[in-house]
């Protein structure tokens, strides 16, 4: 087996470790929402205090990696090496706990939307008689949406690092807007977008093309002008999304969004 092979062998192996746990972290996260509904605390207090925890555990990271040492005996350009590696990661890490515990409003809610929406037993359709027909719903035209996100450059990698100019993603991403939502859609990825604007600032800085996550190849969506319309369905419609991207698409591209943006609902499995 050559070098090359061995360590994408090996790195493959330590995604799937991580998967793992972000799976479990999930099913843990909603657990002790399920929990915190059940004696009395409000969505808002409970967002509050998952995120706490949440960037607790990153601040531990913080701590044991700002502790730890070069190997006894290494020499000095070495040890030099080795500190500033760390230092690098510890403030990389430190930033995470700033933003973990400032977001993840609304995830609360979510879980108990989700929740209700388990437990509602099937319904038998009603016999009556089926409504007016409506009309067709106002189509989306994938260039104007397109020429929206644009206008947001400060969310957008540079036209030159960008990988996907066929238009598939975005067409995968209109495809989860539902009926009723169409009608001004363009205005809601507007809003969206504006409210969410430091988010994406630190999405792009951290997860964008010439970061360290992407020099492996991974996050290849960061900075594309439809992964504004594809963050904006992975917070309104996540079901939606990931049934219509799972037709289409790769998993692995989706996932690597939506663990970069933390969405208040994580399907990635």
């Amino acid at each position: 087996m050559s070098t090359e092979q061995h360590e994408a062998d090996a790195y493959g192996q330590e995604l799937a470790r991580i998967s793992h746990y972000q799976h479990e972290a999930t099913e843990a996260r909603f657990t002790v929402f399920q929990a915190l509904a059940a004696v009395g605390i409000g969505h808002e207090e409970a967002d509050d205090i998952v995120s706490k925890l949440e960037a607790g555990a990153v601040a531990g990271a913080h701590t044991w990696i700002s502790e730890s040492s070069a190997p006894h005996g290494s020499e000095q350009r070495f040890e030099d090496g080795w500190h500033a590696g760390v230092r690098d990661v510890a403030s990389y890490l430190l930033r995470i706990a700033d933003t973990t515990a400032a977001t993840g409003r609304g995830r609360a809610a979510s879980s108990a939307m989700l929740v209700a929406h388990l437990q509602q037993p099937a319904s038998p359709a009603p016999q009556e008689a089926p409504a007016p027909d409506p009309g067709p719903a106002p189509a989306l035209d994938a260039r104007d949406v397109l020429a929206a996100a644009e206008r947001f450059r400060w969310a957008l990698a540079a036209p030159g690092e960008r990988h996907w100019p066929d238009g598939a993603f975005l067409d995968v991403a209109l495809s989860a807007v539902r009926t009723e939502e169409r009608q001004g859609y363009i205005e809601r990825l507007e809003v969206f977008v504006e409210q969410h604007r430091a988010r994406l600032e630190e999405l792009l800085r951290a997860y964008g093309p010439g970061s360290r996550p992407a020099s492996r190849g991974r996050y290849a969506l960061i900075g594309q002008p439809e992964t504004l319309v594809i963050l904006e369905r992975m917070e309104t419609n996540p079901f939606g999304l990931r049934s219509q991207w799972e037709k289409e698409m790769e998993d692995v591209l989706l996932d690597d969004l939506e663990f970069a943006w933390g969405p208040r609902i994580r399907l990635s499995r």
